[in-house]
């Protein structure tokens, strides 16, 4: 499933593919993004915030679209809000790791969402380098009946 979302990604969104962007995991459970520090570096030699927060954002995405694929819906996912702290620089390759948000979140969204034709989540995901977080990213995502 990974592969074929990530050709689905680099296809519908070629920033994916610039970014080198490599999915290793894409559950329910949760989202794990790699990518390479080459294509997204800065004037320093460090990452681009940028990329950092385009990482942390499809990782969000991928999260709502394989759980709402897992409810046979295929809704417009998109972001209405998003916050990052960047906590320190990343110097090498970086992934980004999204845990499923609580049982509760997960059923009130979709009670909404079955409910209005469309719902908002809040989701978390934790940027990180050489095994420490590197950021940390909100976003509110809300997926739209198609």
């Amino acid at each position: 499933m990974e592969a074929q979302l990530e050709r689905y990604l680099n296809e519908s969104i070629p920033l994916t593919k610039a970014l080198g962007l490599k999915i290793r995991y894409a559950g329910p459970d949760r989202v794990l993004l790699e990518c390479p520090l080459e294509p997204n570096l800065n004037h320093h030699g460090t990452a681009f915030g940028g990329s950092i927060v385009a990482v942390a954002t499809l990782a969000g995405w991928i999260w709502l679209h394989v759980y709402m694929r897992e409810r046979k819906l295929t809704p417009k996912i998109v972001i209405s809000e998003s916050n990052i702290q960047y906590l320190m620089p990343i110097d090498s390759k970086f992934s980004a790791e999204l845990r499923a948000p609580t049982e509760a979140e997960v059923r009130t969204f979709s009670q909404t969402y079955d409910r209005r034709g469309s719902a908002r989540i809040d989701l978390n995901v934790s940027m990180l380098c050489n095994g420490e977080e590197a950021a940390v990213f909100r976003g509110t995502y809300a997926a739209l009946k198609s």
